[in-house]
Formats: C-alpha cells, sequence, structure tokens
C-alpha cells in the first residue's frame, strides 16, 4: 500500500467489480480509418498497440487530440525525458490511475530513474532536490486542486531556478497526463502492461 497521500494502494485502484472495458479493444484493421495510421505508428514506437490507444482510436477525435498534445510537447517543450518521467508518475498517481502509474514506471526507468525511485514518486517521499521536487509540488497541487497553486508552492518553485516559461509550460504537462489518466478511468482501459510495484494484481474487474 502506497501513502503520503498521493497514491492509493492496490485495492483502491480497482473498479467495481465485475465491470467490463466500456469500450472495446479492436485490432488496427477493425478501428476507425481515420485512426488506423496513427495506430500503425504507435505500434512501431511502442513494438504493440496498447490498449490505451485502441481505445482511443474508436473516436478519432480523442486519438489525435492525444497525440497532438504529445507531438506538441515533443517539439517544442523543454524538460527532458526524466523530468517528464517524473511529472506523469506524480500525475498518475494523484490521479489515482493504476494504469499510467503502471505505463510510466517503466517509462521512468527507461529514462534513467531506478524502480525505488519510481516508487518514491508516486507516493511522494522522493529526495528529487529542490529543482525537480518543487515543480513537482506545483504539478501535484495543480492536479489535486483544480488548477489551484498556493502561492508559497509557487514561489518556492521560482526560488529553484523555474521561470515563468517553464511554469507555464508545466500545465501543459499536466493536462496531458490528465487526459490518459481520466481516458483510462472513464473507459475503464484493462491492464496490458507490467504492474507497478504496489498495484499487483489491479484489474478494472475488481
Amino acid at each position: 500500500m502506497l501513502r503520503g497521500g498521493h497514491a492509493r494502494g492496490e485495492q483502491d485502484c480497482r473498479l467495481e467489480e465485475d465491470t467490463m472495458p466500456r469500450v472495446p479493444v479492436h485490432a488496427i484493421d477493425e478501428a476507425p480509418e481515420q485512426s488506423r495510421e496513427a495506430l500503425r505508428r504507435l505500434e512501431r514506437r511502442m513494438g504493440r498497440v496498447l490498449n490505451i490507444h485502441a481505445e482511443m482510436a474508436h473516436a478519432p477525435v480523442v486519438l489525435a487530440a492525444y497525440l497532438g498534445i504529445q507531438q506538441a510537447i515533443t517539439a517544442q517543450g523543454s524538460f527532458d525525458a526524466r523530468t517528464r518521467e517524473a511529472i506523469a508518475l506524480a500525475m498518475a498517481a494523484v490521479d489515482q490511475c493504476a494504469y499510467c502509474q503502471s505505463a510510466h514506471t517503466a517509462g521512468g526507468q527507461a529514462a534513467g530513474w531506478s524502480l525505488a525511485e519510481t516508487v518514491a514518486i508516486r507516493d511522494g517521499t522522493a529526495d528529487l532536490g529542490p529543482k525537480v521536487g518543487s515543480l513537482l509540488a506545483v504539478a501535484r497541487e495543480l492536479a489535486g486542486n483544480t488548477g489551484y497553486v498556493a502561492d508559497a508552492t509557487w514561489q518556492a518553485a521560482r526560488e529553484a531556478g523555474w521561470g515563468d516559461a517553464e511554469l507555464a509550460e508545466l500545465f501543459a504537462h499536466v493536462a496531458a497526463n490528465m487526459f490518459t489518466n481520466y481516458f483510462n478511468h472513464y473507459v475503464q482501459t484493462e491492464p496490458d502492461l507490467p504492474a507497478a510495484p504496489g498495484l499487483e494484481g489491479w484489474s478494472p474487474r475488481g
């Protein structure tokens, strides 16, 4: 069970018993035509089509919106991979999304965090130093308080070295992760990734 008020444990991350995914997962050739090329690109990048992407593809606008914000962050964002993955882990924990916590545990390790560090980032106990730590504090408040961030939290990030442009950019990263976290809750995405520590056995069916 994770502690610290930022992520629920295994039992709390499960949805109601006997629920099914609300949007079925289909193969690329069964998806709407407008979504197929995007799914092929994701398949090449990820090695396979993940359940979340196959579900988004049912409404091409959803998949296009997801890819649009991801492409904007890749093209114009200033945060390095470790910082992006730390934000994603923190957001998945705040939003209690077991699927994204699992996905970004793998992504975080690929970016250079240790497995133990990914767990500590999720539960809010990681010692990341004042700069990254203050940025995650802003992100957690932003996500947990409907966009409101205390002046003291904002000022701590400024004093740690974050400028106006970077703090504004943080909103895009938080929004991108809320998009996937909430979508997984909304359609009840089933696991197709190794579970993050503390979330073993989670399932939309409970």
